[in-house]
């Protein structure tokens, strides 16, 4: 393997931020965010909006999440699809 290539595979804490629980393991995902583990480490944290906690196949209830207003923003960004008649 190639020296200085690879991104920083490290733990990470991951928090669903729609039941606050946390989970870690190994990412090499950037975060500028740190939190304490159980174990008394510190580890970075980033922030999930669906996770095994929350997400209706796992948990077997129908919750409806748009957080972000997806289907707006959506609309907004790409309007009504017009009709083009060739």
């Amino acid at each position: 393997m190639k020296k200085d290539i690879h991104p920083n595979y490290r733990d990470v804490i991951f928090m669903d931020t729609s039941t606050g629980t946390r989970f870690l393991m190994k990412s090499t995902m950037a975060s500028k965010e740190n939190d304490q583990w159980e174990d008394g480490n510190e580890y970075p944290l980033v922030k999930v909006e669906i996770s095994s906690a929350s997400h209706p196949f796992y948990t077997g209830k129908m919750k409806f999440v748009d957080s972000a207003g997806r289907v707006e923003k959506f609309q907004k960004k790409w309007g009504k699809a017009k009709d083009t008649d060739q």
